[in-house]
């Protein structure tokens, strides 16, 4: 079995918790896994993912429910996605928190990777599983999709539904297209190219219920050290993490990233080499997602945001993300931002 990398343990506990609802003994299917109930108290542990697949896949195999993995996202909680689930229900809409996801998502685990595109007035919400095993893979985006629907509609205090969920998979045999629709509140396509929550742009703006931007700035300091520390981050994901925080001190010199992984500047740039990237493009990629963040989700002048990224001056900020998206800053404001 190929090995995908690790999970943390909260994921799981949405499994065990609709398996005692239906009355399914959950020991069993922790042996099955590898997993002890003692590992289950520390949030804190990764475990193979392919723990997360013998668990889930032991739970297709004898709950009686054809739709596992969507329906035990009823029991979703704020650490069911580790430290990620507490830094988005703190941000202050629901677009702050869906732009925490893609770079904190490895907290949770290395089953997928998400992504936001807007399509005219619609954003998707991507993600692609990285599991191939076609009844696992089933759940598991099931699962993720109707998940981020049910926390969203927790934190914002709402019962907004998307315009319509996009799945990759057939509709399983058996099921009905209206258990989908029931739970999504929308229409549900089938045999799409990617699986994905649609929703209009404007519900990025959607208040959350208990924002706190102090404690937000707090978690994620504590997320970034988390990103950091895990061992099996490449050094493009550590050394973006460390310039995300050393941003916040002014643009970052090439010196004091070697430093914190007790490396030489050269040994640096060789690994980034052999990785298929430099320590100029990692730079310029943060530089751009950031920029594009605070364009999107907050109220701040273009000159303090060229300010905080590092540029010298506005001029040199508008060049360069023109350069990238086509388009200055003020006018990809405008027509990217929901209404």
């Amino acid at each position: 079995m190929q090995t995908l990398g690790s999970t943390s343990v909260p994921p799981l506990l949405k499994y065990l918790r609709h398996a005692e609802h239906l009355g399914v003994a959950t020991a069993p299917a922790l042996a099955a896994a590898g997993i002890t109930a003692g590992q289950l108290d520390d949030n804190s542990l990764r475990l193979p993912v392919e723990a997360h697949e013998r668990l889930l896949e032991y739970f297709c195999e004898h709950s009686g429910d054809l739709l596992f993995g969507l329906n035990s996202a009823r029991f979703v909680l704020p650490n069911s996605w580790s430290v990620l689930g507490y830094i988005t229900m703190n941000c202050a809409t629901l677009g702050e928190a869906m732009n925490r996801i893609m770079p904190f998502e490895k907290l949770v685990g290395d089953m997928g990777t998400s992504r936001a595109e807007m399509v005219g007035e619609q954003v998707r919400l991507i993600w692609n599983c990285r599991h191939q095993q076609p009844r696992i893979r089933r759940h598991m985006v099931e699962n993720v999709l109707a998940s981020w629907l049910v926390y969203a509609r927790w934190i914002a205090d709402t019962e907004l539904s998307p315009s319509q969920v996009l799945l990759e998979h057939p509709l399983p045999e058996g099921a009905q297209l209206s258990q989908y629709e029931d739970f999504f509140g929308c229409p549900v396509l089938f045999e799409q190219s990617c699986s994905a929550l649609v929703a209009p742009l404007s519900y990025l703006q959607t208040p959350l219920r208990q924002a706190d931007a102090q404690l937000l700035r707090t978690l994620e300091e504590h997320a970034l050290a988390l990103m950091a520390s895990l061992d099996d981050s490449t050094l493009a994901l550590r050394v973006k993490n460390a310039l995300r925080q050393l941003l916040k001190e002014g643009l970052p010199r090439k010196e004091q990233v070697a430093e914190q992984f007790a490396m030489s500047v050269r040994t640096l740039q060789r690994q980034l080499q052999q990785a298929g990237t430099s320590y100029q493009q990692i730079l310029d990629d943060l530089r751009q997602e950031l920029a594009e963040h605070y364009l999107l989700h907050s109220d701040l002048p273009i000159q303090d945001i060229a300010q905080y990224l590092g540029f010298t001056e506005p001029r040199s900020f508008h060049r360069t993300f023109k350069s990238r998206t086509g388009v200055p800053p003020g006018e990809y404001r405008q027509t990217h931002r929901g209404s």
